[in-house]
């Protein structure tokens, strides 16, 4: 047997895996066909993260003034901006590969397939260096990722030019002047926010009728005035029937109930979904079941076929880096026969946007689909001292408690750094904290964290400064 362990895709599912397999004792091996880090390091949640903070920045010098400062003709040299993303993502990727070092995990760099094999499927390895070469695990597990969805049929295709992906949106040669973004989940609106910020003019396109679906109806509303009050523009309830080339750059024809309206723009960002990567495995071949491109697993990742596992991306929503890290330490504990983190876990959302939106456990509407009784509190932003002294004065905390139990179910925030401060909320959920021990908090001032002391309070009708 040469390994242990073989994970296949080195993203933070499948490096973290590989790490934490290591840590336990196993001799593992990592497959990976592109770059270490996979989509979130080298072209995902890294890199976009630094061309927001890029746009934040440039946004915020043209409104000095509101703090007493200024400075003449604030500018940006967009390739600068693009190579300092990339070094970013650069410095990430020898970081992954440090670690694989450091824990004496081999990397295979080259394409996967999976053929019958015992204890777990044989791994035959198209190397990128040439050759071929099969190897045998006790336990494999896929972490093979996903990839942009896209709708051929109606143009809604990728050509690396005046259609783009999250992929090209990130290394363009020139910022485009006009932009046209298909989906506002958190992908569609995290491009959509950058490219406003560097002073484009973006419509958004969303078929369902609220932006960022996914989120609290009433974040979700919020949200797009917020946007809107930047010059982001939207179409909502708008199925896109034809995206086309003209001379000039894409005209995009959308209808919206019974009426059609052609949005035209230099380029178009197409934001639809993900699909999971199975194709070309073998899985099929083993008898893995898939459902909607995803691979089925149990709680554990296991997938049925003796020695077989999937975690991340492949094994289905939500699409997120730290839920795949997530799975795939519980995952190889279980293998190790550990009891390890609980996978029924509440797994935070964020959207790097400008405000930015970040949620976790049950929607107002979900609480109340599964028949619970509920208490919701809010607190807006715009009386909490820090975010006044920040000039940070948009969004709001909400909370949702279980009227009977007083525990806390869900919390949805829209504001400044609410990515950073939704934890508190997923750790509270993960503790299975009532109202009694959120009110028995101290939170420092002034922070924008109070926010959240004053949202749980409000539930209960003890709100104090509002």
């Amino acid at each position: 047997m040469d390994f242990d362990v073989i994970v296949i895709g080195a993203g933070p599912g499948g490096y973290v895996t590989a790490i934490r397999a290591a840590q336990l004792g196993f001799k593992t091996a990592i497959v990976e066909r592109e770059a270490l880090g996979g989509v979130c390091l080298n072209w995902g949640c890294i890199p976009t993260k630094a061309l927001l903070k890029s746009g934040e920045v440039y946004e915020q010098l043209h409104h000095l003034g509101d703090y007493g400062l200024a400075a003449d003709k604030p500018r940006f040299d967009f390739g600068k901006v693009i190579e300092r993303s990339r070094k970013v993502a650069a410095q990430l990727n020898s970081g992954v590969g440090f670690l694989m070092r450091k824990h004496k995990i081999e990397v295979i760099e080259g394409v996967a397939k999976l053929e019958k094999g015992t204890p777990a499927p044989k791994v035959i390895v198209a190397q990128k260096r040439g050759g071929g070469r099969t190897i045998q695990a006790r336990h494999v597990i896929l972490a093979t990722g996903a990839r942009a969805r896209t709708l051929p049929d109606i143009g809604l295709e990728p050509d690396g030019d005046r259609v783009w992906s999250y992929r090209e949106a990130m290394v363009p040669k020139a910022a485009p002047k006009s932009l046209i973004v298909i989906g506002s989940g958190a992908i569609g609106i995290e491009f959509a926010s950058f490219y406003r910020a560097l002073g484009a003019e973006v419509m958004v396109v969303e078929a369902l009728p609220r932006i960022l679906p996914a989120e609290d109806e009433e974040v979700s509303t919020a949200a797009r005035k917020a946007f809107e009050r930047r010059g982001l523009k939207f179409r909502i309830g708008a199925s896109v029937k034809k995206l086309t080339k003209s001379r000039n750059g894409v005209s995009v024809e959308i209808e919206i109930g019974a009426s059609r309206e052609t949005l035209e723009a230099e380029r178009a960002i197409v934001a639809v979904g993900i699909v999971g990567n199975v194709e070309d495995l073998g899985l099929e071949g083993l008898g893995v079941k898939i459902e909607k491109t995803h691979v089925v697993t149990d709680a554990h990742g296991a997938t049925g076929v003796p020695g077989l596992y999937a975690i991340g991306d492949v094994a289905g929503p939500p699409w997120l880096a730290h839920k795949a890290s997530h799975e795939g330490v519980h995952c190889i504990e279980h293998i190790a026969g550990q009891a390890g983190p609980n996978l029924t876990t509440p797994i935070p959302g964020c959207t790097y946007s400008a405000p930015q939106i970040a949620s976790v456990g049950l929607t107002e509407a979900a609480a109340k689909a599964e028949g619970r009784q509920i208490k919701v509190g809010r607190f807006p932003f715009r009386v909490n001292g820090k975010a006044i002294a920040s000039g940070e004065t948009d969004g709001f905390v909400k909370t949702i408690f279980d009227a009977d139990t007083g525990a806390l179910i869900g919390a949805h925030m829209l504001g400044a750094e609410v990515t950073e401060m939704i934890q508190g909320f997923a750790l509270a959920i993960t503790l299975e904290a009532t109202e009694a021990e959120l009110h028995a908090t101290v939170f420092p001032h002034p922070t924008m964290s109070e926010a959240m002391h004053e949202s749980a309070l409000d539930a209960f009708g003890l709100v104090l400064h509002a």
